[in-house]
């Protein structure tokens, strides 16, 4: 089943949790009582409550950023506790431990070799596994074996198909190009599933007008410089979406845009 990847000490952990309880805390000690040379990277622990969607967007972004190897541990859980499973997930590039509940779903699309089993050996997790901190008991412990050599097929039964939540893709006619928001950043600025390719297709000659929030824009910025300070603006982000902005402002209040709301552009 395995590849040839290794993994490295890094672990990387993306939850719902917030900062502000012990729980992201508890998970680092679990892992640096198993391997004390883990090097634990905090990708976000900001994730909107039990939002399996955001997760999936947001780990797909970040883990490619990672070197060959690391082990991301994901726990956006609203079933824990329940039948849902437990799994992990090895691709060519890297390892994933979380619950089987589409967190993986953006990353299963584009990967080209996966190997996915249900953690079942209980030599890998914590002695007692609560019913309500899989994080801790399940989760945590796996990826620190992981980290230090365990074979991703001793730790339980191979999953042919992972749970797949369904992505939004534009709807796209010769008229129009209709998407949605898909994130919101700190910054307010309006993240949207139009790739930069898709966006390019419909330029044209004459350009495109960009219809969000009740706002029309009808180019796109280089830098968020070029337009005056609380402007609207639309520019490819950083991950080579088109996103909805305001120079120095609050894109999402100003525009009262939520996610999943949708965005337009049209032909000039």
């Amino acid at each position: 089943m395995s590849s040839c990847l290794s993994p490295s000490e890094i672990i990387t952990l993306t939850t719902d949790f917030g900062t502000s309880d012990l729980y992201v805390g508890v998970m680092k000690g679990v892992i640096l009582n198993i391997n004390p040379r883990a090097q634990i990277v905090d990708i976000t622990h900001a994730i909107p409550p039990q939002d399996l969607n955001a997760a999936a967007f947001l780990i797909d972004s970040a883990y490619r950023y990672f070197p060959p190897g690391t082990v991301h541990v994901v726990v956006v859980d609203p079933g824990v506790g329940s039948e849902r499973h437990p799994i992990a997930c090895q691709t060519e590039t890297a390892f994933f431990v979380c619950p089987d509940n589409g967190i993986l779903t953006r990353i299963l699309r584009d990967a080209s070799h996966t190997s996915a089993v249900t953690i079942e050996n209980p030599d890998y997790c914590l002695p007692r596994i609560s019913n309500t901190f899989h994080g801790r008991d399940i989760f945590a412990p796996v990826a620190a074996h992981l980290s230090r050599g365990v074979p991703i097929e001793d730790l339980g039964t191979p999953v042919a198909t992972p749970v797949r939540l369904p992505i939004p893709t534009p709807h796209v006619t010769e008229e129009a190009i209709t998407g949605h928001v898909i994130w919101i950043d700190h910054f307010g600025n309006l993240i949207t599933n139009i790739s930069h390719e898709l966006l390019k297709s419909i330029e044209g000659q004459n350009g495109f007008v960009i219809q969000v929030g009740g706002v029309a824009i009808n180019r796109l910025n280089h830098s968020y410089a070029e337009s005056a300070v609380g402007e609207v603006l639309a520019i490819i982000g950083s991950f080579g979406r088109l996103e909805i902005s305001i120079n120095q402002g609050n894109a999402a209040l100003t525009l009262g845009v939520k996610r999943n709301d949708s965005i337009t552009i049209r032909p000039a």
